[in-house]
């Protein structure tokens, strides 16, 4: 759930990259740290705890720069630290300042980095032989020592970035800074979501658009094995093969003021709250007064869905709960077979696919590592078609299924998923009645099934109408410390999904 902020500018870049990382604190975080090119060289701050304690340090400990790398960490390789924050750089620091927070000037690299580098021990012991100092614990240190080295070795800091990432096994997002180089940052993914913000006279490079919807409208998004190039007037795309691309430029149709909590304390209440508009506008334009409307998976779908004979759904989390929903409606109300499965799991063994079978995958982010390498494994697996149902339209797996239906939940900021569930749930019923309306479904209720949905949004709009009845029951759970969630047949998935939500919103 880490998060990343970069940008090249004509103009100081410090404050433009914080406000961005609080645009990112609902990924949830237990560092932050910045890097900025200064006059006097690279000069970082980073501190265990919020962006809050982060702005405090730099109130203190003031730097400026119209370039830099911002970050916020959630700990997956070293505990939560001040030497485990991000940014890493490629030399040994010395402290200064209160709690720990370090700066450093004169350094050749810094990097900021989201994923996980499986074979990082042997590059750390590389390395290390090599006369690198390791100060922190994580798996990201070894990369800016990876990029330092092939610096040294005659590299710009684009090539040894575009060297280095041949060597990672993992998943990864990064950005790259070098005292050599001002006004340059250097990106590049693969497993992980980066976008390119263009703005005038800046670039910028984010995990998502919503840090630069303040800044711009006008982005590209990385394909796997991209490495990009910014400064201030230009950038620069390769692919995984080392050859220069250009990747299709998006306007942005949401407003800043989408991921704002507005007058809610906390976004999750923000988005129960908008459960029915987003249902409302993933049903418009897909069903009409007594049936769902053809061809809404895509052109050509229609004829297909004629052809499926089993139907194999793949999702993590909250997605794998509706994927089991799914699975009870399809197997009653379309007499279709249907297998739900864990992503992370998928691709460790051999399925072997009946023919005719519809693969379905479902995300939220379009990004989730374990999905969507279980939708590459699949497309070389023999299905009929793949389908994704996903809420975000230029995601990699939007791009690379053969079929795709959109949640249109628009930014899910909360970390506990509501109206991404909802809609995930609605999308899956279209793809039911279709398929039940082509294998015989009567027609009679079919239609009452299509009428019901007309009404869903109004009967969320009354579950909501019910908040102050919960806030009361509420009151008689608050001092409880275990729960069980009961549920039989489609309910049961539905009682996995309420576990989930309470362990993650309350720890217990």
């Amino acid at each position: 759930m880490c998060g990343i902020v970069a940008a090249a500018s004509h103009r100081p870049v410090g404050d433009l990259l914080i406000a961005g990382l609080r645009t990112l604190e609902y990924r949830g975080y237990d560092s932050a740290g910045i890097a900025l090119q200064t006059e006097s060289g690279l000069e970082r701050q980073r501190i265990q705890g919020k962006v809050k304690a982060l702005e405090d340090l730099l109130a203190r400990h003031p730097i400026e720069g119209v370039s830099g790398i911002a970050h916020t960490r959630w700990a997956t390789h070293g505990v939560p630290s001040d030497r485990n924050a991000h940014p890493m750089t490629s030399d040994a620091l010395g402290l200064n300042g209160s709690n720990g927070a370090s700066t450093l000037a004169g350094h050749q690299v810094a990097l900021v980095h989201n994923g996980i580098i499986e074979n990082h021990d042997e590059l750390r012991d590389e390395l290390s032989a090599a006369g690198h100092m390791f100060t922190s614990e994580t798996d990201s240190e070894v990369m800016v020592h990876l990029v330092a080295q092939l610096m040294s070795e005659g590299n710009d800091l684009f090539d040894a970035v575009r060297l280095a990432v041949k060597r990672l096994h993992g998943a990864f997002a990064i950005a790259v800074v070098s005292a050599a180089e001002p006004g340059v940052v250097v990106g590049a993914r693969l497993g992980s979501p980066m976008v390119v913000g263009l703005g005038e006279g800046e670039h910028f490079l984010a995990s998502d658009v919503y840090p630069l919807l303040p800044v711009t409208k006008r982005f590209h998004y990385l394909e796997e094995g991209d490495v990009i190039r910014i400064d201030r007037e230009s950038l620069r795309i390769v692919d995984a093969d080392d050859q220069k691309v250009e990747r299709p430029l998006k306007i942005a149709d949401m407003d800043a003021d989408l991921v704002q909590r507005g007058e809610y304390p906390h976004y999750m209440l923000k988005e129960i709250y908008e459960q029915p508009q987003a249902v409302a506008e993933t049903l418009e334009g897909r069903i009409g007064p007594h049936r769902v409307l053809p061809n809404i998976f895509g052109v050509g779908a229609d004829e297909m869905l004629q052809r499926v004979k089993q139907v194999h759904i793949v999702a993590c989390g909250t997605s794998f709960h509706a994927g089991l929903v799914a699975r009870y409606q399809l197997e009653w109300l379309a007499g279709v077979p249907c297998t739900v499965e864990v992503a992370s799991e998928y691709r460790y063994r051999s399925p072997v696919v009946p023919p005719d079978t519809l693969f379905v995958t479902i995300s939220q982010s379009g990004e989730t590592a374990d999905t969507l390498a279980a939708l590459r494994h699949a497309k070389a697996s023999g299905y009929l078609s793949t389908l994704a149902i996903c809420n975000v339209p230029e995601s990699s797996i939007v791009r690379e299924a053969d079929l795709v239906l959109m949640t249109r939940a628009g930014p899910e900021i909360g970390v506990a998923s509501t109206k991404a569930f909802t809609t995930q749930l609605v999308a899956l019923q279209l793809l039911v009645l279709e398929l039940g309306r082509l294998h015989g479904q009567d027609e009679g209720a079919y239609a009452e099934a299509v009428g019901q949905l007309h009404h869903l949004p109004d009967l969320l709009n009354q579950a909501l109408d019910l908040d102050e009845e919960f806030a009361e029951l509420a009151q008689l759970f608050v001092d409880k410390h275990h729960a069980l969630f009961l549920g039989r047949g489609s309910h049961f998935p539905i009682a996995m999904e309420g576990a989930l939500k309470l362990k993650e919103i309350s720890y217990i």
